[in-house]
């Protein structure tokens, strides 16, 4: 599935740990995002990583993991 910014994005399973965009990158815990929370595709990275801001923070998610929110 193709993202692009801007994209509406939910996670498909839980994440083992988060890790945050910033340039020094941190792992965070995984519960600072549920599945049922909507985040925003904000950057687009090789390897089908993909930036998305949620409600606690921006993060570092495999394509893969997650599923697009139709409006």
């Amino acid at each position: 599935m193709k993202f692009s910014i801007g994209d509406k994005v939910a996670l498909q399973v839980p994440m083992p740990y988060l890790k945050t965009v910033d340039n020094v990158s941190m792992l965070r815990p995984p519960d600072l995002v549920s599945l049922d929370e909507v985040g925003i595709v904000i950057g687009l990275r090789p390897m089908d990583l993909l930036e998305v801001s949620f409600r606690r923070g921006k993060f570092l998610i495999p394509a893969e993991r997650l599923n697009m929110i139709k409006d």
